[in-house]
């Protein structure tokens, strides 16, 4: 009895002390090359002191067939025998590190992560540094998460860089907006902090470490993704070289040159009749041989099976899998390369070189995250603690970009900011006043908090009113009476309107741009019965064709906040209080309901005035607008002047004619050469003053145009923006660095970038300094 005793004691106490070291192990972050397994000294991919190059090129050696093919898809199994442990490539961490993929859970000592503004909403701030600081943030979070054991990858599908060419795209609020500059600017800028490196870049390069890995996407052109029953699987995207040239493109290019970004995801759409993962000239011609791009490859989810299944570009899903890796594709996320890849070989239609060729890629971006190297607690990353998450730091830092993004789009008789001893009851009404939700957008992970524009207006004022007024954001039946009973009794009446997931997301695209349901007629019965003009703050990624509402003189003031983020409620009511002065400018135009009928497959940026085509986006759109792309107002009035501009006279001379040009006087900027172009270059100082009473961050945006725009050249084009704090009454300076080659250029219809002789005016605000080119 007692030896059976003791038996079952044993047992029990052996029992617990597995489950201690389950516990333990599911609370270690995965890693290989651990240096306490004997093995693991014989590897030679497991010596740090060696190059990647050589490392991985001894991994993929060792490994068999079937555990090459394993490892292609994004749920990679582990390969007990050589002490490698399961890999998930995908994670998201769009504006924030998210829950969304299958890489990250909050069911551990982190139950959340700080949640920023859908980026939409951050672009508006057209701030690189915040955009930077928002990217480390990220970046040290993830690599947290990772530490406590909470995330089975560090690779991150995020930036989302296509341009919003369509206002009504349901997934154009991941995006900085419409322009190819700030959206090549927010993609170094949040590359580099996710990743580790510095503001300025250099600190990492190619073979470094990272922090974590940052995925720019989706390349290329897409920008639909359900559209009166065409789908972003099937819809063939017709593109000329000008557009991919000056629109398209830019972001991936600055992407991967100068943010040096260690993923690209390729797209479900095809680009002039070929899939974007089966395109050898997008994947290996121009992002790895023109840009130089060393890092991996991925599908968007179940791309690769579609290119057989929807698309039928491949005949046979052997055929879809050989298209995909020889064109330089690297990761499927899916299941269709680990089904079909071993058959494709044995039909002696896929060599297993090019197998070899994608996972030196794959691996040397796990090596570069340090995954390889042994325990993570050791490594430079290794410190970085549950307390990074949800600091103080990060939620202020929500909040400050919050603050920096919402845009004021109408202030008449400036009735904001509302006095704070003076309004003694306020009415707030709309279906998003107090949806915490709504204020994330798509893509979000859970956050560390969430204020509602309710609960951040209730901190400002004790005699609150709240009525949703609509039954939901599609608002198909709305409380009138009781909405219109409470604006009349309350001194201020503030209307949370706009757009939701349920009206914009991923795989559906909007039909209209005007305000769902009934929530226009809310408003103007509200406005109407209210003492004094009303506020009205809309929620939305896209722009909504609120014209009536800009006209209407009962209707005071208009606050666009996008998706503002777990503080957006706070950052809201501290503007509409006076406790910050807003700064935001539109990142998209704002169209007018009429632009529905351009179909939205029609990918043309060119207007056709021939054919009535008004042309897409600021750059080239000549149609009627509700509000323009840089618009925004502010609680204070800013005067600019040019300083001083270096030169306002540039000569170029060529002793050969140029080629592929479509005008005699047109010269190929190719043709310059770069150290002409280099010494070409000149600065632009803009003087800037606050002549209002409250401090502010103002973002001072610098276009270009011609004085005779042809030959599809832009109407006028950004060509640099920063932005200033300025006091009450205060003055400053701000500096550009132009190059004419660069910046007074425009691209051909063969997509080869030109400069041709006439007279340019650089543009800020009013002011206007002209700049000739002679040839």
């Amino acid at each position: 009895m007692g030896t059976l005793q003791s038996l079952i004691s044993f047992i029990t106490l052996l029992f617990l002390l597995l489950l201690l070291v389950h516990c333990g192990e599911s609370t270690q972050p995965p890693f290989s090359c651990d240096s306490s397994n004997p093995s693991t000294k014989s590897y030679t991919f497991c010596k740090t002191s060696l190059p990647i190059t050589e490392r991985v090129r001894d991994l993929v050696s060792r490994l068999t067939l079937d555990e090459k093919i394993s490892q292609l898809v994004n749920s990679a199994p582990p390969i007990p025998r050589l002490g490698i442990p399961g890999y998930e490539w995908w994670s998201e961490a769009l504006h924030g590190v998210a829950n969304a993929g299958l890489g990250i859970t909050f069911n551990g000592t982190i139950p959340a992560a700080t949640s920023f503004p859908q980026v939409i909403l951050t672009a508006a701030s057209f701030d690189a540094h915040l955009w930077y600081r928002i990217g480390q943030a990220i970046g040290t979070e993830a690599r947290a998460v990772y530490n406590a054991g909470q995330a089975k990858g560090m690779t991150f599908w995020a930036p989302n860089i296509n341009i919003f060419r369509d206002p009504r795209w349901g997934r154009g609020q991941e995006t900085p907006g419409e322009d190819p500059l700030v959206t090549g600017k927010y993609a170094v800028a949040y590359v580099r902090g996710v990743q580790g490196d510095s503001y300025d870049g250099g600190k990492l390069e190619d073979g470094h470490h990272l922090q974590a890995s940052a995925c720019c996407k989706h390349f290329t052109a897409y920008d639909l993704d359900d559209w009166k029953g065409v789908n972003r699987f099937v819809f063939d995207a017709r593109v000329t070289q000008q557009d991919l040239a000056d629109t398209y493109q830019p972001p991936f290019e600055s992407c991967r040159q100068e943010g040096r970004a260690s993923g690209i995801m390729c797209a479900y759409n095809r680009v002039n009749g070929v899939p974007s993962c089966a395109d050898y000239n997008l994947l290996s011609k121009t992002a790895r041989g023109q840009w130089g791009f060393q890092g991996y490859i991925t599908s968007d989810c179940d791309a690769v099976s579609i290119i057989y299944e929807k698309q039928g570009y491949a005949k046979t899903p052997e055929d879809a899998v050989v298209d995909v890796l020889k064109a330089g594709m690297d990761v499927d996320c899916g299941s269709y390369l680990q089904k079909h890849t071993q058959k494709a070989v044995e039909q002696k239609k896929l060599r297993v070189s090019e197998i070899d060729r994608a996972l030196h890629n794959i691996f040397s971006v796990r090596m570069r995250l340090g995954l390889f190297d042994g325990n993570p607690v050791q490594q430079p990353f290794g410190n970085i603690g549950p307390d990074k998450v949800c600091s103080i730091e990060h939620q202020d830092l929500a909040l400050e970009a919050a603050r920096n993004g919402i845009v004021l789009l109408k202030n008449s008789d400036r009735l904001l900011p509302l006095s704070q001893t003076t309004t003694m009851s306020l009415a707030v009404i709309g279906p998003n006043a107090d949806s915490s939700k709504t204020l994330l957008g798509n893509y979000a992970g859970l956050p560390c908090k969430s204020v509602t524009p309710l609960a951040g207006l209730q901190r400002y004022v004790k005699n609150v009113i709240h009525h949703p007024g609509c039954n939901a954001v599609n608002c198909s039946s709305a409380a009138i009476e009781e909405a219109v009973k409470i604006a009349k009794g309350v001194n201020y009446v503030v209307l949370i309107m706009g757009l939701d997931q349920t009206q914009e997301r991923e795989s559906h695209d909007r039909l209209h741009l005007v305000l769902p349901g009934k929530q226009q007629k809310l408003i103007t019965s509200v406005a109407r019965a209210a003492k004094k003009p009303v506020v009205l703050v809309l929620l939305s990624g896209g722009p909504v064709d609120i014209s009536s509402a800009k006209r209407d003189k009962k209707i005071g003031s208009i606050l666009w906040a996008g998706y503002p983020g777990e503080s957006g409620g706070t950052a809201l009511a501290e503007i509409i209080f006076g406790d910050h002065n807003p700064g935001g400018r539109l990142p998209v135009t704002w169209y007018p309901e009429e632009f529905v009928k351009i179909p939205m497959t029609d990918m043309r940026m060119r207007s056709e005035p021939s054919s009535g085509y008004p042309g897409r986006t600021y750059r080239f759109y000549k149609g009627e607008k509700v509000f323009e792309f840089g618009y925004g107002l502010s609680y204070s009035n800013y005067a600019y002047n040019f300083s001083s501009v270096r030169q306002r006279k540039f000569h170029f001379q060529l002793n050969q004619p140029s080629k592929a040009t479509q005008t005699p006087e047109a010269k190929l900027v190719s043709e310059l050469g770069e150290k002409l172009c280099e010494g070409k270059k000149f600065s632009v100082t803009i003087g800037i003053k606050n002549n209002g009473k409250m401090a502010g961050k103002h973002p001072i945006l610098l276009f270009t145009r011609k004085e005779k725009p042809s030959n599809g050249s832009p109407v006028k084009q950004l060509v640099g923006f920063q932005s200033v704090k300025l006091n009450a009454g205060e003055s400053a300076e701000v500096g550009f660095m132009l190059s004419p080659c660069e910046h007074l250029s425009r691209a051909n219809e063969v997509g080869l970038m030109v400069i041709e002789p006439g007279l340019h005016f650089l543009v800020v605000g009013d002011e206007e300094y002209p700049v000739s080119i002679s040839i």
